[in-house]
């Protein structure tokens, strides 16, 4: 699989504080991911210092096949760190051809790019007048106009209403699913879950976690059980070899499986031990359940 960017034992320190650690991960060509981790992470900072914004202490990255300078690769990148920043009083289109003359790229371009962000009808009117989300919208029309092998957005989402939410989501998507590889850094885990193929987790610049998000939360999930006998029921769960952890509280016994087990065949197996259950549910772990058990793991 051809490699769009390695990150190799990447470290950045301001003064005593070190914002990244050691970091190591590898992005192939065609898929998403997801930097994931709360504020102060050192997900912007690693961002910043893939896009020659912010000096590395030590470790190293390479963008392609590693023979390509920063400064050419980045010409094959397209990328939101900021804010979106255009002249208020010019229009989309005006503001969008000051970008392609920036860039060196051709204007004919502009209405494709803005079609795909769903701005084309408003392509006349002033920045001024764009509500939040249309204004992400445009820098990521944007950040579309050289068609980069990648697309590197920072915290896409921040500050919208949940329809702006939906419609930048759709819209990673719709890039995504036309061959673009895309990077975003988030601390909500809903947006990772929805719109990621792959996630890095970050704690405070210490990666716990990479690989695919369906990996992540891959674990067979857990059942939730309550009867009128809880001794009875979790001695014979810590006596079944499908079962890992057991816990109880105020009388829901929760039971992680460490294989497959349909509810019917366990239901079947404690009626014949003469249990009978007045509550059964399984359950998937999700992405935040297993986030939040590696980071408070460490």
């Amino acid at each position: 699989m051809d490699s769009i960017l390695t990150i190799s034992n990447l470290t950045k320190k301001f003064g005593y504080l070190t914002a990244v650690k050691d970091l190591s991960f590898t992005i192939n060509k065609g898929n998403v991911y997801g930097i994931l981790g709360p504020n102060g992470s050192g997900k912007s900072t690693t961002l910043g210092i893939v896009l020659n914004v912010v000096n590395k202490t030590s470790g190293d990255f390479k963008w392609f096949d590693g023979n390509t300078t920063t400064h050419d690769a980045l010409k094959k990148v397209g990328a939101i760190i900021e804010r979106p920043n255009f002249y208020p009083y010019m229009t989309a289109t005006q503001n969008l051809k000051l970008v392609c003359k920036i860039k060196g790229v051709a204007i004919s371009k502009i209405e494709e790019k803005l079609d795909i962000v769903g701005l084309l009808e408003r392509k006349d009117s002033k920045f001024s007048t764009y509500s939040l989300g249309m204004k992400q919208r445009l820098a990521i029309a944007s950040a579309l106009l050289n068609d980069p092998e990648i697309l590197i957005l920072d915290e896409p989402t921040n500050g919208l209403d949940p329809q702006g939410i939906h419609q930048i989501r759709e819209i990673i998507k719709q890039i995504a699913s036309q061959g673009t590889t895309i990077l975003l850094a988030s601390h909500l885990l809903d947006e990772v879950e929805k719109v990621c193929s792959h996630v890095v987790v970050l704690r405070k610049g210490v990666n716990l976690y990479s690989g695919r998000v369906e990996d992540m939360i891959s674990s067979h999930g857990f059942f939730e059980l309550k009867c009128n006998h809880i001794e009875g029921l979790v001695k014979v769960l810590e006596n079944h070899p499908s079962f890992g952890t057991i816990k109880v509280k105020e009388q829901l016994v929760t039971a992680f499986l460490n294989e497959p087990l349909k509810s019917e065949t366990l239901n079947k197996l404690l009626f014949e031990k003469g249990i009978v259950l007045t509550h059964l549910v399984q359950r998937k772990e999700s992405l935040e359940e297993q986030f939040l058990t590696l980071t408070n793991n460490k």
